[in-house]
């Protein structure tokens, strides 16, 4: 039974890891395409934003060589989303609410499989949420600077937070001996359903007010309902 779970619960992580890949490399590529690089570039960016988080986990645990080197279905989908959004951008660029869905979507599998494996390594509990969070930000953060964006786990909405609570419901449920696969899930789905919130709803952190400057005023470049990593996705 103890080895029947823990193929379950591997198999779930690497599900879990491969999908945030996939779906973080297509937001990568879109990024990449609304900034008119070559196929190269989006090809670049895409694996850039689907491995980074993965890679800065990897190397922090121990895990030598990360999965994003060593396993070729890594480099697969993140090649698969990027020829996907080059040859058809135009229905993806139709899909932009989908594809911010999909962002959402990466956030939540990311900082559940990276809590996951952190665990997996013998990470303690504050470790092993830190490097989930780490596993969810990381590829938008690197996605962002190739494109030349502020990140957007830097600016007000909530992003980092969602994945830090997704990431603590993976290592609470490990404490308090939960079936992994159920504390994963419903991480996910917390992460999941706090991130598509926040960006339907506006919710953001407070930002400081600047002198002779309104509330309206503090955050003017943010559309109520709309968070900054939308402008990737409406240039």
């Amino acid at each position: 039974m103890v080895v029947n779970e823990q193929i379950v619960v591997n198999t779930l992580l690497v599900a879990f890891d491969l999908g945030g890949t996939f779906v973080f490399a297509l937001s990568g590529a879109t990024a990449a395409v609304k900034h008119r690089l070559d196929l190269f570039g989006v090809l670049f960016v895409s694996f850039a934003a689907g491995n980074s988080g993965g890679i800065a986990r990897d190397v922090m645990i121990g895990a030598a060589p990360p999965a994003a080197i060593s396993d070729w279905r890594y480099i697969a989908v993140s090649i698969l989303a990027g020829l996907i959004t080059f040859y058809w951008y135009r229905i993806i660029n139709h899909l932009s609410s989908p594809v911010l869905v999909f962002d959402a979507a990466g956030l939540a599998l990311f900082a559940v499989s990276g809590a996951g494996k952190a665990l997996a390594f013998h990470a303690g509990p504050v470790a092993a949420m830190l490097l989930g969070m780490l596993t969810g930000i990381g590829g938008g953060m690197v996605r962002d600077i190739l494109v030349k964006e502020i990140p957007t786990v830097l600016c007000t909405e909530l992003y980092a937070v969602a994945a830090l609570i997704g990431a603590a419901v993976v290592v609470i449920g490990r404490m308090m001996h939960l079936p992994s696969s159920v504390a994963a899930i419903t991480g996910a789905v917390l992460c999941f359903g706090l991130r598509f919130t926040a960006m339907r709803l506006g919710w953001h952190l407070p930002t400081a007010r600047l002198p002779n400057q309104s509330d309206r005023e503090t955050n003017v470049d943010i559309e109520p309902g709309e968070p900054p990593s939308r402008r990737a996705f409406r240039r």
